[in-house]
């Protein structure tokens, strides 16, 4: 389809601009290092935190995995994250989402130094995107998607946006990334329970689906020549599927695809980009930490 913005391209064209920057930063004496901690044995998790060992190895970056029980109590796992935190060879630190319920990940994400905070979900991360503090680290995934509006040649200034989606993770960032200066959207974000869903869509320029319900924005919601940019991975019982299930976005791809200007596929559209994007604030950090 040639509406269709390539992840998994632009992610490995991402991760070649990491491979220079790893060797620049050797050179200089500084060998980054990324540190993962896991709790628990969720299996989407293992293969996020397993994919990321992979990336880090391929690209000759240092890295830690920590793998905890179901059991660890809060206490042991910001002692944990604190051990990491004086670890002049961590530059950065990512727990992997979602923890136990016995945890308060709020309190954990508090304790990672904001100097280490690759997953950008820091308060003090929050405030720097907020102020355009190019110092602080973007969530990954709303970075991925920016990079991704970039290289499709999709032009923010001035664009109706609207991002369906309010969550820390992606909406709210994802919001003030496009409001930024440079970026100059004007944005709308809505979600589940906003009036009229399919009508505020309908006005976009660039919709940003990051809701977490399978196919939910369909083509009666989106104007002829709109961009999309589905950030839903959703998972849906298929018995023709080895498996048993496909994964899919928030977007209904097949019928809104022909509407659009362009349009990213699930699964290879934004998934690549989220640890590209990682590697690049783990990379930022060693440089900032040096």
């Amino acid at each position: 389809m040639s509406n269709l913005i390539d992840g998994k391209a632009v992610a490995a064209a991402v991760l070649e601009e990491c491979r220079n920057e790893v060797v620049e930063l050797k050179a200089q004496g500084v060998s980054p290092g990324l540190a993962v901690v896991l709790v628990g044995s969720d299996p989407a998790s293992q293969v996020y935190v397993g994919s990321k060992a992979r990336t880090c190895e391929d690209l000759g970056i240092f890295s830690r995995k920590i793998e905890l029980s179901e059991e660890t109590t809060q206490d042991e796992l910001i002692k944990v994250v604190d051990e990491l935190n004086a670890d002049p060879a961590i530059h950065g630190i990512l727990v992997q989402s979602p923890l136990p319920n016995h945890i308060d990940e709020e309190a954990v994400i508090r304790t990672i130094d904001p100097r280490k905070d690759v997953d950008g979900f820091h308060p003090e991360s929050v405030a720097k995107l907020a102020l355009e503090d190019s110092s602080g680290f973007v969530p990954c995934t709303p970075a991925g998607c920016m990079r991704l509006l970039k290289e499709a040649g999709v032009e923010t200034k001035g664009a109706n946006v609207v991002v369906i989606g309010r969550s820390m993770i992606v909406g709210k960032p994802m919001a003030l990334l496009l409001m930024s200066k440079g970026s100059d959207a004007t944005v709308t974000v809505a979600h589940s329970r906003s009036r009229d869903l399919p009508g505020i869509c309908r006005q976009a320029d660039i919709v940003i689906a990051a809701v977490g319900r399978p196919e939910m924005v369909t083509a009666d919601w989106i104007k002829e020549g709109a961009v999309v940019i589905d950030v839903g991975v959703n998972r849906v019982d298929d018995a023709t599927k080895k498996r048993g299930y496909r994964l899919t976005g928030d977007v209904a791809f097949e019928e809104v695809a022909s509407k659009c200007a362009a349009i990213t596929p699930v699964p290879g559209g934004v998934g690549p980009m989220t640890i590209a994007m990682l590697m690049k604030n783990t990379l930022k950090a060693a440089r900032q930490l040096g």
